[in-house]
Formats: structure tokens, C-alpha cells, sequence
């Protein structure tokens, strides 16, 4: 059973339960993959915690953490880039698997980015600072490509806020808009590092979504690719 530490935010630990089943191929109801979500939006909002003004999510990270190995979680996923700020304080002292986004992310780039490439990131701004992705996609042979600020404050964080507002339409108008700027500056690909990001283009039923690499999806499938290697000895 992979559990799954969630509710950063709601909208998109739903989407990736979507994509979980999306991305399993079964029969019938006995091939999905057993999954034990926690979905708690009271866990304490990580941008201002990493651009120190906040209060960090820390305890209730390792708390969620421990809640789902205790309840039968043989392996942990986390749908949210900015908290993977903590993966290697969650990871440290786990005894079980844990799935990182990040990884999962930058190894499904090669179909559409070639080793020296420019690789677009589109996340919240915490997310650029702590340099979650940048570093990664580095080691990677890759050459991360920011947002500017003005880009940021006008499309990115309005276009994310949206959409964990509810209002996935005005914020795919402007996400589409953050992609194509990104594109427009020499990105061969874009990974969407904010799993609102994915819902946001999702409603626009953007045609860019062909250039970017989605998160949430990547580590859907990761997640579906672990249960199938491991489910013969999981419990």
C-alpha cells in the first residue's frame, strides 16, 4: 500500500489520485494500486516557511509521515513540489520508500529535452529560491530556465492562487501564458514544478501541455511502476 502525504493543496492530491488510476492498467478493481491518502490542508503553507516569514510544516510533515507507515504504508509519495523543500528530513529515519517528485520529474525530460538543453521550470516562487528543481536538473545535463519576477507576479503565482481558489479556468489563461514565454526564450521543455499547475492547464485544454512535463503525473506513474515491481511482497 503506498501511502500518500497530501493536501498541499486538496485539488491536487485529487488530481493525483486521478492519475494513479489513470495510469494502471487492470481488469478489474483488484489491479489498482492500494493507496492510503492523507489529505490534510491544515499543514502549514510552505512558501512563507522557506522565504522565512512562516512557520515551517516540518512536525506535521514527519507526523503525517508516520501516521501512514503505522497504518500500512510500504512505500510514501508526496503531490507537492514546494514540500519537497523536507524530503531529505522525511526521508532521513524512513523505513519505507519514499518517492520523490522531483526524480521522478527530470527522468521523464528526455523525450523532450536533449542533454545541454534549457528546461523551463514553472513553480511557486519558494520553490525557485530553495532551488528544488535547478540543482536536479543540473546534474541532470541540463540548463535550468527561471521565470522572471515580472512573469512570476503576473502569470505564475495568480494563475497557481486560482487555482487553489477553485477557478482552474482563469488560472490556465494565465499559466498558458507563463509556459509560452518560457518556450518563447529558448525552453525546450517545460516541467510544471506546482501540481496546481497541470489542473491549471488542463482546463484551458492547452496545446502546450505537448512541451511540459507534469509533475504530478510523473510521479502517478512512478508510484504505479513501484507497486507493480514490489505488490508480490507488500502487505
Amino acid at each position: 500500500m503506498i501511502g500518500v502525504l497530501g493536501g498541499m493543496g486538496p485539488l491536487a492530491t485529487l488530481d493525483f489520485f486521478n492519475k494513479v488510476l489513470a495510469a494502471t492498467p487492470v481488469q478489474g478493481d483488484a489491479d489498482h494500486v492500494p493507496l492510503l491518502i492523507q489529505s490534510d490542508p491544515r499543514i502549514p503553507s510552505r512558501p512563507p516557511a522557506i522565504l522565512g516569514n512562516g512557520r515551517s510544516p516540518l512536525p506535521e510533515l514527519l507526523a503525517g509521515r508516520d501516521r501512514l507507515i503505522a497504518a500500512g504504508a510500504t512505500a510514501l509519495a508526496m503531490p507537492c513540489n514546494t514540500a519537497h523543500f523536507w524530503y531529505a528530513d522525511l526521508a532521513t529515519g524512513c523505513s519505507v520508500p519514499f518517492i520523490s517528485i522531483v526524480d521522478t520529474c527530470i527522468a521523464e525530460l528526455a523525450p523532450l529535452a536533449t542533454a545541454g538543453a534549457s528546461v523551463g521550470i514553472i513553480a511557486t516562487r519558494a520553490t525557485l529560491v530553495a532551488r528544488i528543481f535547478d540543482t536536479p536538473l543540473i546534474q541532470a545535463g541540463y540548463a535550468p530556465l527561471l521565470p522572471d519576477d515580472e512573469v512570476m507576479d503576473a502569470l505564475v503565482l495568480p494563475g497557481i492562487e486560482h487555482v487553489k481558489a477553485g477557478q482552474t479556468l482563469q488560472g490556465g489563461q494565465l499559466i498558458s501564458q507563463a509556459v509560452q514565454t518560457l518556450l518563447h526564450q529558448g525552453a525546450s521543455a517545460v516541467v510544471l514544478a506546482c501540481t496546481e499547475t497541470p489542473l491549471a492547464l488542463d482546463a484551458v485544454q492547452s496545446p502546450l501541455r505537448a512541451k511540459c512535463v507534469d509533475s504530478t503525473a510523473a510521479l502517478a506513474r512512478a508510484c504505479v511502476g513501484w507497486w507493480q515491481a514490489n505488490k508480490v511482497t507488500s502487505v
